[in-house]
């Protein structure tokens, strides 16, 4: 076991460098002054502009720049953003918010995504399951910010249930309408993922033994069927946790979060290269770490599986 996660996190190395340097390298890129964009309608000094180009490296070529911040990340200083915060501070304030509302989403979809396609696997070609998957077809082609724009109405406006916008007071509850809209989509993966995983397993033969013993079709259903119809729905879980952090900008815009969504949109657009950097290095050790726990999953759910 030791070995298999040493050898996961020497993975990491290659994958960080390659993300981090793509990212850098597509910001040192775009097009514009980000020094001469900070000024707005009253354009800074030149003397003001050189002394922020020798304070954030912007003179220097693009190879200097890389290998200044990734000095800086094996410190720990993740450097300055150009409103002169330092990005640790950023990152310290946006992350948790993100963390919270990724985590509630993923949460929503596994409990329900699951629950509903064990009842659909298991009712194959009835009313409940065509009903269903029409609902589940509905919400993956509705665009995310059409299901946000509804609940707000729905759910906020017209009923009063859940709040509007969060705001910078981001509780459990303020974050429940915003979660339920961010696990939507993948809700639906999850279900039909399930459904068809249990589906498969169902004529298995594992599972017409445990019948043939006398089992009771509960335990047939929670023991030989589900847990081996999890694995694919665990690995697709494990690979979403990072993308509801990275996709949760539509959700945070739509209800005023602030999360790392609508700081790290704002960065792109000042060219912020190490606020964008520091951002997307975190979200690649989420995937990572998520990766290496949905491995480790596998041994759980299937006995078959051993790292030695």
């Amino acid at each position: 076991m030791t070995w298999y996660i040493g050898r996961r996190v020497l993975q990491m190395i290659p994958v960080f460098i390659g993300a981090t340097l793509l990212i850098y390298a597509m910001l040192f890129l775009l097009p514009g002054d980000p020094i001469a964009a900070l000024g707005g309608d009253k354009p800074l000094t030149p003397a003001v502009q050189a002394a922020l180009r020798a304070r954030y490296h912007l003179d220097d070529p693009f190879y200097l720049q890389y290998l200044q911040y990734i000095k800086g990340i094996f410190t720990l200083d993740f450097g300055t953003s150009f409103s002169g915060r330092p990005v640790s501070e950023v990152m310290a304030q946006a992350f948790p918010v993100t963390i919270k509302l990724a985590v509630m989403a993923l949460i929503i979809e596994a409990v329900f995504g699951i629950g509903f396609g064990v009842l659909t696997g298991i009712r194959k070609g009835g009313i409940f399951d065509g009903t269903v998957l029409v609902i589940s077809l509905i919400v993956i082609a509705v665009p995310i910010f059409v299901l946000g724009f509804l609940g707000q109405f729905f759910l906020g406006i017209k009923w009063g249930i859940a709040p509007v916008t969060v705001g910078g007071d981001a509780t459990v509850g303020k974050l429940l309408l915003p979660a339920f809209v961010l696990g939507l989509v993948s809700f639906a993966y999850v279900l039909r993922l399930t459904r068809s995983s249990i589906i498969e397993n169902l004529n298995a033969d594992h599972v017409r033994t445990a019948t043939a013993k006398g089992l009771s079709r509960k335990r047939v259903v929670t023991v030989h069927i589900l847990r081996n119809s999890l694995i694919p729905v665990v690995t697709f879980l494990g690979a979403d946790l990072g993308a509801l952090m990275a996709g949760a900008i539509v959700t945070e815009g739509i209800f005023n979060i602030p999360g790392v969504g609508g700081t790290l949109y704002q960065a792109i657009v000042r060219q912020e290269a190490p606020t964008v950097v520091s951002f997307v290095t975190v979200l690649i050790v989420i995937y990572i770490v998520a990766n290496l726990v949905v491995d480790l999953l596998y041994a759980v759910l299937d006995p078959r599986i051993r790292y030695v």
